[in-house]
């Protein structure tokens, strides 16, 4: 069969497979996919063939064999991101496996290239353990500068990324965990500012504990939040508030009973809310009664996250309600992981970094957040299209990573 003839087979068959939505213009954009590869060196006759493979290539490999650093300079790894994952927690659709996650997973590369130049590739493996995840990881870390995990479940993500972070010599970072996180840290510095309330001083109720809430709760403790004397950090999941009482936790769960709740409180998500200065959402559509924000304090912040359903709808707050924020794009102040994840990398990978700290994490928000000079209740954070906003969190996690020392000398 000849290329056109190749072609044109394919072309009807893939008509034929897209038939059932030929009115959605979603299928048609991703009809072959949404990336590809393409060479940074021309081959325009022998000479180039010669060098950009046998018999040049081989005189590469040779040196990096002889000194396997140098393995960052003839290669593409320097800039290159692993987009790995297992399909088993896709944005709100659930376990639906690898397949059906790779549409997501090449969606994030093209994110990674548009806002951050950074060259990602989705890793979509049938991998529904932590050992697995965990083995995979650790084979394909030397063709990648940093590896994004993304779409795993809880409690696995928490499992796979401690240990792969542990092991590797490269930044292991969860999007949906630590972007989120980043993001919303950042959104909060300026509401916080905006209602004259301390950081420290602020009662959060986080009703939503899987991989988003707990790495909310742990960024939002160490930037000060619940650490003073009225402060206080609470958990609630589908059961009901983290308390002692409950048990056995898995340790990411844990830590909202070790460092948080100190009045040990229980009940619900209304127990959880009540008195609380914030809510944060990280859980399901509608989950919220708009009713029970009342019970909040005054100049109360609401950060509704479920997406696309928020856990309360914006215009159902309460008078008490100061300020709001989603994670949609149709509302003020969306809480949006692409204002984090391509310019935490471009700052890792420009320097090399050994590993992602939590104060890599810290500089990020802290940039994001000074990016709005003069916050206002409808603007706590930057839209995913101002410029300057990968550049500025870039800038902040290169300068973390050197001062921390957490950097290739080579």
């Amino acid at each position: 069969m000849s290329t056109t003839n190749h072609d044109r087979h394919h072309r009807a068959h893939d008509d034929r497979a897209l038939a059932p939505f030929v009115d959605d213009p979603a299928f048609e954009l991703h009809r072959g996919g949404k990336i590809v590869v393409e060479p940074t060196a021309p081959i325009d006759g022998p000479d180039d063939l010669a060098l950009a493979y046998t018999p040049g290539v081989g005189r590469v490999s040779q040196a990096v064999a002889d000194d396997p650093p140098l393995g960052w300079t003839v290669t593409g790894r320097a800039n290159a991101v692993a987009v790995l994952s297992n399909g088993s927690a896709v944005l709100g659709l659930g376990d639906i496996g690898p397949e059906a996650a790779m549409p997501v997973m090449e969606g994030k590369a093209v994110l990674f290239k548009q806002f951050g130049d950074v060259a990602a590739y989705p890793v979509c493996v049938d991998a529904p353990t932590v050992d697995e995840m965990v083995a995979i990881g650790k084979a394909i870390a030397p063709s990648f500068g940093g590896i994004n995990l993304e779409d795993i479940k809880a409690p696995h993500c928490f499992d796979i990324e401690r240990r792969l972070q542990d092991e590797l010599d490269i930044p292991v970072f969860h999007d949906d965990q630590h972007g989120t996180a980043i993001v919303a840290l950042a959104a909060l510095t300026n509401a916080a500012k905006l209602v004259d309330k301390p950081v420290d001083e602020l009662r959060v109720a986080i009703v939503g504990t899987g991989a988003a809430g707990v790495a909310v709760a742990e960024l939002l403790y160490d930037a000060g939040a619940g650490q003073a004397g009225t402060g206080d950090i609470i958990g609630c999941d589908s059961r009901g508030i983290l308390h002692r009482g409950r048990g056995p936790l898995h340790p990411s769960k844990q830590w909202f009973v070790e460092q948080g709740n100190a009045d040990d409180r229980r009940g619900g998500a209304r127990e959880a809310i009540k008195g609380a200065d914030v809510l944060l959402g990280l859980s399901g559509p509608g989950i919220i009664d708009p009713t029970w924000l009342a019970d909040m304090k005054d100049d109360a912040i609401v950060f509704a996250m479920a997406n696309p359903t928020p856990e309360v709808m914006p215009h159902e707050m309460p008078a008490n309600v100061a300020i709001v924020a989603t994670g949609r794009s149709d509302f003020p102040n969306q809480i949006n992981n692409v204002l984090a994840f391509p310019g935490v990398f471009r700052g890792m990978l420009d320097v090399r970094a050994t590993r992602c700290t939590i104060e890599m994490k810290r500089a990020a928000a802290d940039a994001l957040a000074a990016l709005v000079a003069q916050p206002t209740p409808e603007r706590i954070i930057p839209g995913a299209f101002e410029p300057g906003v990968a550049d500025a969190v870039a800038d902040a996690v290169r300068t973390c990573a050197v001062a921390q020392g957490f950097v290739r000398d080579r």
